[in-house]
């Protein structure tokens, strides 16, 4: 009934060239959703109203308000007066108000109750449903009035706005996305002596009636519906404001994707070149790393007219020439000639599926009608019965597959690494190819199954590559890197991610394009608006992602969790061990997500002894973090972390080694001296013997300069993550350790 109403309300308006609805409008919509809101009455004129009129508004004030067109701010126009309920001095504010707004499309005036509340922090709230162009309707609660936006900015931001899908209509689950914010702290408790404004089950039933509106956005009747303010008063929430925007010119959705044949893409049996050069070019380059790779060449071809063979690959003058369908096309020319050979690969049938490795695709401003081309192209391959191949890129350096045994990253052999053996068990998604490259070279301790480049998502989106890889079980790490998203494959993306961590496994997330200038670089760079980048990480983090501000956590959250596999965190209370006083006061310095653990007495006790044997007993007491002063050797070291690590008080562990004292053996071997880090009694090899043994997640420091690179080399080889700061090393285990309890990974 609620969609019915309302359509023929937004047909009205649309037949009117309106944009939003009207006031009374918006507040129909509210009441026909169960929303409390102001008695009010409308009025053509002043001349309409009288004693009996005024009478059915409770109070004595009412606020007047002049509706409409168009216009968002009524205030800043006149168009808004609070005077006493007297007939004559709300005709003579009408009268004014009609002669203030007389250049406007003055639809009538709006005579509202006047709902009187304390307007302080705690009594204003705002709640919106939206259409976003990523992700479809979302539902924001947070701070309202009119420095919402202001208190907003100044706060932290889980405490200042509850972004999340409107499908979370369960009430607890509505009560877990807004009890951590302050406005819900301050409207729902008790503030010194105060009484709370309104019941949190209150708050949850009036979120959860909103959220049902839902369907008003899914339907394409409206984009926006805000209520601003949303006043606690009496024990129950009022909408005193309401904005509700038409939905205009949304844009239509991406052609459907025979999914089914991304496993030719990624597992290719066969593959064709087109753009190799007979100089070192980026098609040359991809070719002969798909031979150094192990890719048979017998299956290799390569679209250049004039030439038998390249490097041991047959030619063909053009795509047409080729004797059969390859599963994989890797298009390495310039941008302009891109579409014909789409066209002709569609026309003939020739490629499952294409990499479209040219810049110059809609990221240069005049290049749209290169990839509407294209995308025409796809269009009648997606009406024939072979429903035409999937593209990836463009703008990309395309894929590194371990099992299809494949690397398009056209760079020096040299540069990289080249694929391995071993198949790996993490996929790496993203957007820039050179943010791919970076994290490749550097991050060789992850067993990387995938490296995709998506680019520009002129066909395939991260959606499609997250929703197919969710059942390849060997997968059991994503790392994402996203500008933004096509229309709705936020969505898409979202429901998938949903089934990865249901299943246990980890998802990082790096959203580009934080501020203004980040979000018109990542336009220029892959052509995808970055800007959802607030309701990409709320809603991320909902379905189980874990998201990061920076690149530097994007790396470590993927070692952690990584290293980790296997270990379950516990109930979060943490062990620490340094040899270093300010060490042990770093550890707890900024603590939020863990607790100081308390020793057994048992394992207090044999803590003693170690203090004893080392005869630091006099100097320092045993307490976490346990401090073992520059004193302590290798051995007594070593069973100190063994003892914190096994009490079972203790759920994670921070090891600060501070390696400068000369009583531990942490240099590599030189002349200069007679320490050997690699050796098996050294602190690090004790260290990695000891993570081995244990199924406790822990980290280890080594707070020191480029002498003890080894060191850090020694620990990291031997699978323990590894830290140059103590106060690092403490908050990338309290984002994962909070992670992990919030999605039930224990």
């Amino acid at each position: 009934m609620t969609l019915e109403v309302l359509r023929g309300v937004a047909e009205r308006a649309v037949e009117e060239r309106r944009h939003q609805l009207l006031e009374p409008e918006g507040f129909e919509l509210l009441r026909i959703l169960g929303i409390p809101c102001p008695c009010f009455e409308v009025v053509s004129g002043p001349d309409e109203i009288g004693e009996e009129l005024l009478a059915k508004l409770p109070g004595d004030r009412v606020v007047l308000k002049g509706i409409a067109v168009e216009l968002l701010h009524k205030s800043e126009v006149g168009g808004v007066q609070v005077v006493p309920k007297n007939r004559q001095q709300v005709a003579a504010a009408a009268d004014a108000m009609t002669l203030l707004m007389s250049g406007l499309d003055l639809r009538g005036i709006l005579i509202q109750e006047f709902v009187a509340y304390e307007a302080e922090p705690g009594s204003e709230a705002l709640l919106s449903l939206r259409w976003d162009r990523e992700f479809g309707a979302v539902v924001t609660f947070g701070i309202g009035g009119i420095h919402a936006e202001t208190l907003t900015a100044a706060l932290r931001e889980e405490a200042a706005l509850a972004i999340f899908a409107p499908e979370l209509r369960d009430r607890a689950q509505i009560g877990q996305q807004i009890s951590q914010l302050l406005v819900t702290e301050l409207m729902t408790r008790a503030q010194r002596g105060r009484p709370t404004r309104i019941a949190m089950e209150h708050l949850e039933e009036v979120v959860s009636r909103f959220a049902a509106a839902a369907p008003l956005l899914t339907s394409g009747i409206l984009d926006e519906i805000e209520i601003n303010p949303l006043v606690a008063r009496s024990g129950r929430l009022v909408a005193l404001d309401v904005l509700a925007r038409l939905s205009v010119d949304r844009p239509q959705p991406m052609l459907d994707r025979p999914l089914d044949k991304l496993d030719r893409l990624l597992r290719p049996r066969s593959i064709a070149l087109i753009g190799v050069a007979e100089r070192l070019n980026a098609g040359r380059l991809i070719l002969r790393n798909l031979l150094r790779g192990g890719f048979d060449p017998e299956n290799v071809v390569v679209v250049k007219p004039g030439r038998e063979s390249i490097d041991g690959c047959k030619c063909y003058g053009d795509i047409a020439s080729l004797p059969k369908s390859v599963d994989l096309l890797i298009v390495s020319v310039g941008a302009e000639q891109v579409p014909a050979v789409v066209q002709e690969t569609v026309e003939y049938r020739k490629a499952e599926t294409l990499i479209l490795i040219p810049g110059g695709l809609e990221e240069k401003t005049g290049s749209e009608h290169i990839s509407d081309a294209i995308r025409r192209s796809l269009a009648v391959g997606r009406a024939a019965e072979w429903r035409g191949p999937l593209v990836n890129g463009g703008n990309c350096l395309g894929v590194r597959s371990q099992p299809g045994r494949y690397d398009t990253f056209f760079l020096q052999d040299y540069k990289l690494p080249p694929l391995g053996q071993d198949e790996g068990n993490v996929a790496l998604l993203a957007q820039s190819g050179a943010f791919l490259a970076s994290k490749t070279s550097k991050l060789q301790q992850l067993r990387v199954r995938y490296a995709i480049s998506i680019g520009n998502q002129i066909d395939l989106t991260l959606g499609d590559y997250l929703s197919y890889l969710l059942d390849d079980d060997r997968v059991d790490l994503f790392g994402v890197y996203v500008e933004g998203f096509r229309d709705l494959d936020g969505r898409k993306f979202l429901a998938a991610a949903r089934r990865i961590t249901g299943s246990g496994r980890g998802i990082v997330l790096y959203r580009a394009g934080r501020s203004r200038s980040g979000v018109a670089a990542a336009a220029s760079h892959t052509a995808a608006m970055a800007g959802s980048y607030r309701v990409t990480r709320a809603l991320a983090r909902t379905a189980g992602a874990q998201v990061v501000d920076t690149l530097q956590d994007f790396e470590d959250l993927l070692l952690l969790n990584s290293r980790f596999a296997g270990r379950s965190v516990g109930a979060r209370r943490i062990g620490a061990v340094s040899n270093a006083g300010y060490e042990c006061v770093a550890f707890w310095d900024g603590l939020e997500g863990l607790e100081p653990a308390r020793f057994s007495p048992q394992t207090c006790l044999d803590l003693s002894e170690v203090f004893r044997m080392s005869r630091i007993d006099g100097v320092v007491d045993v307490r976490n973090p346990l401090d073992l002063t520059p004193i302590v050797q290798d051995a007594q070291f070593e069973e100190a972390v063994r003892l914190v690590l096994r009490d079972p008080g203790v759920d994670v562990g921070v090891v600060g080694c501070v390696p400068l004292t000369g009583a531990l053996n942490t240099l590599a071997e030189s002349r200069d001296h007679d320490e050997n880090v690699e050796s098996q009694t050294s602190i690090a090899s004790r260290l990695v013997e000891l993570w081995r043994q244990t199924s406790k997640p822990w980290v280890a420091v080594v707070d020191a300069g480029p002498a003890y690179d080894t060191m850090e080399r020694v620990l990291s080889d031997g699978g323990v993550p590894v830290f140059r700061t103590a106060d690092r090393a403490v908050r990338l285990l309290e984002l994962y350790c909070t992670h992990s309890h919030a999605v039930g990974r224990r």
